[in-house]
């Protein structure tokens, strides 16, 4: 936990990617570092959700009911937390040592309310994910 958190690794995530360095930097603000082990859980399925992680180095895995996406630098994950807290829907697993950004829910919701841009974009890239869920599920059911 030494070596400090390279911005430019925030911004590579698609939630981050269109923000201003000063908005990059008061996320890095409301969140703090934690490290991980390979082969163990950042969070299961179940787990109360308070948090969301951007991946700053190493990779995990997301297992949702069964399907598994790989995480790497400028990745995040938990976002769902944030923003409706409530039981996590997925088990992430690290797959080598993992370096990451953990923004605690309250932070980032009081970090929202003073960057609506922020909120803006997360909104986009949520509905994003949501219209990708849904067009799997309709071509699973037909």
């Amino acid at each position: 936990m030494d070596e400090p958190i390279d911005p430019s690794v925030v911004q590579r995530s698609g939630l981050f990617a269109d923000l201003t360095d000063e908005d990059v930097e008061g996320i890095l603000r409301a969140g703090s570092e934690v490290t991980f082990g390979a082969g163990e859980a950042v969070f299961q399925a179940g787990d109360r959700g308070d948090a969301m992680f951007v991946v700053l180095e190493g990779e995990a895995q997301v297992d949702v009911g069964g399907r598994f996406h790989r995480l790497k630098a400028g990745d995040f994950f938990g976002e769902m937390a944030v923003v409706a807290p409530g039981p996590r829907m997925a088990t992430v697993k690290t797959s080598t040592p993992l370096r990451a950004l953990a923004i605690p829910a309250d932070a980032f919701q009081a970090f929202l309310l003073e960057h609506p841009r922020v909120a803006l974009s997360m909104m986009r890239f949520l509905v994003t994910r949501l219209r990708e869920v849904e067009q799997r599920i309709d071509a699973w059911m037909g």
